[in-house]
């Protein structure tokens, strides 16, 4: 399956990972769409408060 994601290294403390991994499990997500789920909403927020971010693409 191809994909359009960049694949890199995440380390986390391990209560945090378990604590998303618990969170992903209760919203039916992997961990990796929970943290993308996480960090877009992050991101949207950010938006709201500071001003769109250009990514220069």
């Amino acid at each position: 399956m191809a994909t359009d994601k960049r694949v890199f290294t995440l380390r986390l403390k391990d209560d945090n990972f378990n604590k998303i991994k618990y969170i992903a499990d209760k919203n039916k997500r992997s961990i990796a769409m929970q943290i993308e789920y996480l960090i877009e909403q992050h991101i949207e927020q950010f938006e709201k408060e500071k001003g769109i971010i250009g990514t220069g693409e």
